[in-house]
């Protein structure tokens, strides 16, 4: 169909009369981007109530899957781990890498004004055909980040010092893709994931394997992982009211996990990441700062 611009909504639907008297309006047409090397206006090219998808002009408008994968996962976000402010809508932008341009994927959330205050993740690839693999992959990935960095009303990840850019990411792509119907996606992840090994915090660690999916297959799948969060924002200190104050330890770490599994994570941790006297007097120090978090 070329690279006309083409969006697809519901126009003919009560859908789309839902989407166009939401709160935050219809999203706009054309969005210029001014954010790190990108500097192009993006064309909207499908919306409903929990997405607006945009592509730039060299993206194909015969790749439409991006608009249920999209609105389905952010639909299920917002169910499992609540509102993320006052935009219901995720702004999902799409580009196809050009001469080495704008490839890889960043997000940002509704406290950034770099992006317009808005919850978006921008993605770029050389080929966007599929919903496998890396072309599903990343845009979930980058979900992830809005999740790990602005749920329950609190700016920041102060996990991202212990886990780093993706450990956490891969439960919940896990997770995400057996509830937007991509079990076979998710097959893949879980296979991967019983031959990936990390340096840290120690070599050859698991942590989806020994860590994240024994917590979420054992204490209450997406739950568990939503109450860490839950207690994160409601108990971790914050400054300015509602930006998280410092990273974690790995004391806290295992202490927080343990209140949202409901039960001492110690030998779990140990299993996984292995234990010593520091990170001993970390977790006794958590459990005194911490009285609320209970197991």
């Amino acid at each position: 169909m070329g690279t006309s611009c083409r969006e697809t909504h519901f126009a003919n639907s009560s859908k789309a009369k839902k989407a166009a008297n939401a709160k935050v309006g219809a999203p706009p047409l054309k969005w210029k981007e001014h954010w790190f090397e990108h500097d192009l206006t993006v064309t909207r090219t499908f919306y409903d109530n929990n997405a607006a998808v945009y592509y730039d002009d060299n993206m194909s408008r015969d790749v439409i899957w991006p608009n249920k994968v999209i609105s389905n996962a952010w639909a299920y976000v917002k169910s499992t781990y609540g509102n993320f402010g006052d935009s219901t809508r995720l702004y999902v932008i799409f580009h196809k890498v050009v001469n080495g341009k704008l490839g890889g994927g960043h997000p940002a959330s509704y406290f950034d004004g770099s992006h317009d205050y808005r919850n978006v993740i921008d993605c770029g690839l050389d080929d966007w055909t599929n919903p496998s693999g890396q072309q599903i992959g990343m845009p979930i990935h980058e979900i992830g980040h809005i999740v790990c960095g602005a749920s329950h009303g609190v700016k920041g990840s102060p996990s991202d010092a212990l886990w780093g850019d993706s450990k956490f990411m891969e439960i919940f792509i896990y997770d995400v893709y057996l509830h937007i119907g991509y079990e076979s996606e998710a097959a893949k992840v879980f296979r991967e994931m019983q031959n990936k090994y990390d340096t840290f915090p120690r070599a050859n660690t698991q942590w989806f394997k020994n860590w994240f999916y024994p917590i979420y297959n054992q204490h209450g799948k997406a739950a568990v992982l939503n109450k860490y969060f839950e207690l994160l924002a409601k108990y971790y200190p914050k400054k300015n009211g509602n930006e998280f104050d410092h990273d974690l330890n790995w004391g806290e770490f295992v202490h927080f996990w343990s209140g949202a599994a409901g039960v001492n994570l110690k030998e779990q941790a140990t299993a996984a990441f292995g234990w010593n006297n520091k990170t001993e007097a970390q977790f006794v120090a958590a459990q005194k700062a911490f009285p609320q978090i209970l197991y």
